[in-house]
């Protein structure tokens, strides 16, 4: 016969009757009961019974298995989790002071957990330094640093993209706007006659030359970029100048990325975009086809949809190649990942050079407790002819677990109650000790050996 666990919701009772503005006598009024058995229940000095449970959610139109659900057992999982860094290996915690705490202070319990994921975050950072060298100031770290300060949203170079793109749709096509406008024109050539280039402007005799076996996104977005440099030049300068960057090549980086910046906005103008967008639920494909732009040109386009009032999902997208090696990196999630030292191989975008063109979805979980949702798929550039090289990459856009919903790969769910991945930040800085994917231990731990049993995990550490 099965044993049925007491159910204790004091916290979650006592921030239930403060959100629904009630005092502890109107509350008893409710449900029937005197003002003193709400305070012990308040208290989790009395469980909630099974009769207790139907009048709350009767009188206060709630979900029943939402009211039934343990979050203290969650909490203390996920701070059982955190205490096991070995920062915390000189202090005595218990099972059941942790428990206690998880289920009697859930709002001292999140504090916690935001505070070791901030502190994750900050050790993140050193590791990235200290694993790049640490010699003088990296440049693409520091262009990356210069569009997340601006949570990769440029007000001013949106304004201009949406009005060129209006100009240009006017004359008929990037192409046709540059011939009229600039008296600039268009060629195609072969790429032995570009000698290895995908574009080139000659300026002398006003001609835009591309590469003939460019797809038509990455020829539309290379006449783009061509228009942006013209048009924007004085503007890409001046921001450029204000940024006060340490070298030339963070320099030229910056420029690079805010003349991207300036072609997306001119292929997908803001408001245009940020209404297909909701229309389509943040299908990336058919968005793609909509405004006849890449997976990859797509994808990153979702990450500067914040223009205030006009906000979209917040995203993090990254770009990486079959080694792991990142090349393109942009953070509006508040996704905590380490550039440098390799990234969680229990992440599916590792995984998706199996199944190329194929759109994976995943649900991440931190060792703090943090919930995200990761969309991966293959992107590709060069081919185009035969014998021609061909790059094969993956792009991965991953939000908060709570924003998942309202995007058409997790419609239904509830980020609360799917079965997530736990993965980690890097292998030096996670500490789950039953990962069978580990390449290294954790920063802190000892490694403990043992001749005469093997599991799964490739190494055994002390609990600090």
């Amino acid at each position: 016969m099965a044993v049925t666990r007491p159910l204790y919701l004091g916290p979650r009772l006592k921030r239930l009757r403060r959100e629904l503005g009630l005092t502890q006598q109107a509350m008893a009024d409710d449900l029937e009961i005197s003002p003193s058995y709400v305070a012990l229940l308040e208290r989790n000095q009395r469980p909630v019974t099974a009769e207790l449970l139907l009048r709350l959610a009767r009188s206060y139109q709630l979900d029943m298995a939402d009211l039934a659900t343990d979050e203290g057992a969650d909490y203390a999982r996920r701070v059982g989790d955190i205490l096991r860094d070995p920062i915390f290996a000189d202090i005595d915690l218990p099972p059941l002071e942790v428990a206690d705490l998880a289920g009697s202070f859930p709002g001292v319990t999140e504090a916690l957990l935001r505070l070791y994921g901030a502190w994750t975050r900050e050790q993140a950072a050193l590791a990235d330094r200290a694993d790049s060298g640490g010699e003088g100031p990296d440049p693409v770290a520091e262009a990356r640093r210069f569009v997340a300060s601006r949570r990769n949203w440029f007000p001013s170079l949106d304004a201009r993209g949406e009005t060129l793109a209006t100009t240009i749709a006017e004359a008929g096509g990037g192409a046709a706007w540059l011939g009229k406008v600039h008296a600039v024109r268009v060629r195609s050539l072969p790429r032995e006659v570009l000698m290895g280039s995908l574009r080139r402007f000659d300026r002398h005799n006003q001609q835009l030359l591309l590469d003939d076996t460019l797809s038509a996104p990455s020829r539309a977005f290379q006449i783009a970029l061509q228009i942006a440099y013209i048009e924007c030049r004085a503007e890409l300068g001046a921001m450029v100048r204000e940024a006060g960057l340490a070298s030339k090549t963070a320099e030229t980086l910056v420029r690079r990325a805010l003349a991207g910046y300036v072609a997306a906005a001119i292929l997908m103008p803001y408001e245009r975009f940020a209404r297909a967008v909701e229309e389509r639920r943040y299908d990336i494909e058919a968005l793609a086809r909509q405004f006849g732009t890449s997976f990859e040109q797509t994808a990153h386009r979702l990450t500067t949809l914040n223009k205030p009032g006009s906000e979209r999902v917040p995203f993090f997208f990254i770009r990486v190649d079959p080694a792991g090696n990142v090349s393109k990196r942009l953070d509006g999630a508040g996704f905590p990942f380490a550039a440098h030292g390799g990234g969680c191989p229990l992440w599916s975008i590792h995984g998706v050079f199996r199944r190329p063109g194929e759109v994976t979805t995943q649900w991440l979980e931190l060792p703090d407790g943090q919930r995200f949702f990761s969309i991966a798929r293959t992107v590709h550039t060069g081919g185009g002819g035969y014998a021609r090289p061909r790059v094969e990459r993956a792009v991965a856009l991953a939000c908060a677990a709570e924003h998942a919903p309202k995007l058409i790969y997790a419609q239904g769910l509830d980020p609360r109650r799917v079965e997530a991945t736990p993965i980690g930040i890097t292998c030096r800085l996670c500490h789950r000790p039953d990962c069978p994917a580990r390449a290294v231990p954790p920063i802190g731990r000892e490694i403990v050996g043992d001749d005469y049993r093997r599991t799964e995990a490739p190494f055994g550490f002390g609990e600090g």
